[in-house]
């Protein structure tokens, strides 16, 4: 057990794109062990993500478990399929949004449930970066008009694209509704992909994963979260220690969190076995470190 003033970590928040999940979108052996033996010894996982709900159960299924999850950035948050917490974008802002920018393709997230299910208009690109939406995917319905098609509030709008694309509709964006949306983008470079998320002011992954914190009586300081990417910046600064990958958006790199191995290294299965199976007190790291 641990000992010493540091509190053990009851908590490991993880994203999924780039930290848990390796280029071939698997989770490895390695990591798997170290989940299913996190799991067993009581303390409690949680997937922080910008997914749908219906794509990051896929991926909690490679590993057979069902976390909570705190999906869309935080606007959605989900255990045991109940729904216990939810701030979504209002429905007049989101249509602002979506005519403001229709030349840059949105597309709408809705589902008050957790559906996922995925609005793009027609005639309109499906392709966002290197993702493509599938019109025969089930959870995509094409529509005719995206503003009008939009009844209650959606999840989110998202645009995606190259990284200059999404870094200028950010600014675009950012000055043309100050306040009323909070604005999260996720850089890849090496695929030259840019994605930007669209959502309720005060929907961020700090926010959900202290709700989920508040219900569990735990603390910040007991938490112990990994991401690569903007959208993780502000919970992996509440935790209690927070860690970025080896292969996380250049600038993030440049912050001071302590960097793990990259994804295809099994960066979180080394932050596992070292900071939270061996059972060792732990403190927070002051500037930029290396794990391995």
């Amino acid at each position: 057990m641990p000992t010493g003033g540091a509190s053990p970590i009851a908590v490991v928040a993880l994203d999924i794109d780039g930290t848990l999940l390796r280029s071939d979108r698997t989770v490895s052996p390695r990591t798997t062990a170290a989940l299913h033996a996190l799991v067993e010894q009581g303390t409690r996982l949680v997937l922080v993500t910008g997914r749908r709900y219906p794509a990051a159960r896929r991926v909690a299924a490679l590993f057979g478990a069902s976390p909570p999850f705190v999906l869309h950035n935080g606007a959605l948050v989900i255990d045991e399929g109940a729904v216990l917490h939810r701030e979504f974008l209002p429905l007049r802002t989101a249509r602002e949004v979506i005519r403001l920018a229709e030349d840059q393709h949105p597309v709408a997230h809705v589902g008050p449930q957790g559906e996922g299910l995925v609005l793009v208009r027609e005639g309109a690109s499906r392709t966002l970066g290197a993702y493509t939406l599938d019109p025969s995917h089930p959870d995509v319905r094409v529509v005719p008009d995206l503003a009008a098609a939009l009844h209650e509030d959606p999840v989110q709008v998202m645009f995606g694209g190259a990284i200059h694309q999404i870094e200028e509709l950010e600014s675009r964006l950012s000055g043309a509704f100050p306040g009323k949306v909070r604005l999260e983008k996720t850089l890849y470079p090496a695929l030259g992909l840019g994605l930007l998320d669209v959502l309720h002011p005060q929907v961020s992954k700090a926010r959900a994963l202290g709700l989920l914190l508040e219900r569990w009586n735990l603390g910040w300081e007991q938490t112990l979260g990994i991401g690569d990417n903007w959208n993780d910046r502000a919970f992996l600064e509440r935790v209690g220690l927070g860690f970025v990958m080896g292969n996380a958006a250049p600038g993030l790199l440049e912050l001071g969190f302590p960097v793990l191995p990259t994804n295809d290294d099994d960066g979180v299965a080394v932050a596992l076995e070292k900071h939270v199976l061996s059972r060792r007190a732990v403190t927070p790291f002051g500037g930029k470190n290396k794990e391995g």
